[in-house]
């Protein structure tokens, strides 16, 4: 078992093991002494690890709520949003109690933005069921909803009380879904983790799970401790995102965003090789390592298409746009570039 602790606007711990749902009961009542939690999950998860999660609050003595969504991006709207700050309130849940985000990225981005909103803040816990999600999306305190325009546009920084990462949860994921939370991984080891990138190459899926995910959360927490609210370092974490998150919405999110990341990925290592601000061999071993895990390097949009997407992205300040570059593996900076600019970018990419 490893705690990893995050020192942001809130104080936390993030605590990986294997086979720790059970436990969700005690190490609650180690932080706080809710009245009720409301578990917010979606159907696929519910029928694998809900009633673990139930028996724990029960064992504690908690009382418990559930409201399950549709498994899927799609579910991540502004109307799901306001039927769970609904539920919440038929069931009369008060701030002294608390929400359990249980699921993956979909599951705690929607709830941590619920959390963040209703009655101007409840206390909330991530519990991650996807590598994706454990290795990224549960840490940090990003929360949000998607809408027309782009992903992820509407949203709060809102800090979680505590994150359980129990990796066992990972064996039920089936191994494309798996491949997914690899896109995640494999940008953590771009952004700043060469012997990350080394491990990857040379074990594959078969990777040492606590290492790998202890790895990349110990990179995002002093990231989010230097840069909380996303005005600088944090958003080297967009590494292949600008990209990635155009082509989501461009396949109304038939390609997900895992997949997504790993195309913006080899996109913008061809870009960086063909403008000369990487060598050919970092340009290879990025294209080489998401193939290693099954990942697509390219989609299937034009240059202008996708382009017109990446204008709405949360980087952009006026006529500019920051975009993350792999100058080598290991080392990925930001390049602030005019928004005009952005359109070579994506076609050196293709």
């Amino acid at each position: 078992m490893k705690t990893i602790t995050v020192n942001a606007s809130k104080k936390y711990d993030i605590i990986i093991s294997n086979d720790i749902l059970s436990k969700t009961g005690e190490m609650i009542l180690n932080i706080a002494t809710p009245k009720t939690v409301a578990i917010i999950t979606d159907d696929i998860v519910d029928s694998l690890y809900s009633k673990t999660v139930e028996n724990s609050l029960e064992k504690s003595g908690l009382k418990f709520i559930k409201y399950v969504i549709e498994n899927g991006e799609q579910s991540k709207n502004g109307q799901n949003f306001l039927k769970i700050c609904e539920f919440l309130a038929e069931n009369q849940i008060t701030r002294s109690d608390m929400i359990i985000a249980l699921g993956g990225g979909v599951v705690g981005d929607l709830a941590g933005f619920v959390s963040a909103s209703y009655l101007r803040g409840i206390a909330f816990i991530q519990i991650p069921t996807t590598l994706l999600s454990c290795v990224d999306s549960s840490v940090g305190g990003k929360t949000a909803i998607d809408i027309e325009s782009g992903k992820n546009l509407v949203g709060a920084f809102y800090q979680p009380r505590l994150v359980i990462c129990d990796y066992s949860t990972l064996d039920s994921l089936s191994d494309e879904i798996f491949s997914q939370g690899c896109a995640e991984v494999i940008k953590y080891a771009v952004i700043g983790n060469k012997e990350l990138f080394s491990h990857l190459l040379e074990n594959k899926k078969s990777f040492d799970r606590e290492y790998v995910i202890s790895e990349c959360v110990k990179m995002k927490r002093d990231i989010v401790e230097h840069d909380e609210f996303d005005k600088g370092e944090r958003q080297l974490l967009n590494l292949g995102h600008t990209i990635g998150h155009a082509v989501e919405l461009k396949s109304d999110f038939k390609i997900s965003h895992g997949e997504a990341v790993a195309i913006g990925l080899c996109m913008i290592a061809k870009a960086s090789f063909k403008k000369g601000l990487c060598d050919e061999k970092t340009k290879d071993d990025i294209i080489k390592i998401v193939k290693e895990f099954d990942l697509p390097v390219l989609a299937k949009f034009s240059a202008n298409e996708l382009y017109k997407t990446t204008l709405n992205d949360k980087k952009r300040t006026g006529d500019f746009i920051k975009l993350v570059i792999p100058y080598s593996v290991g080392d990925s900076r930001l390049l602030k570039i005019k928004t005009d600019e952005m359109l070579s970018f994506i076609e050196e990419g293709i």
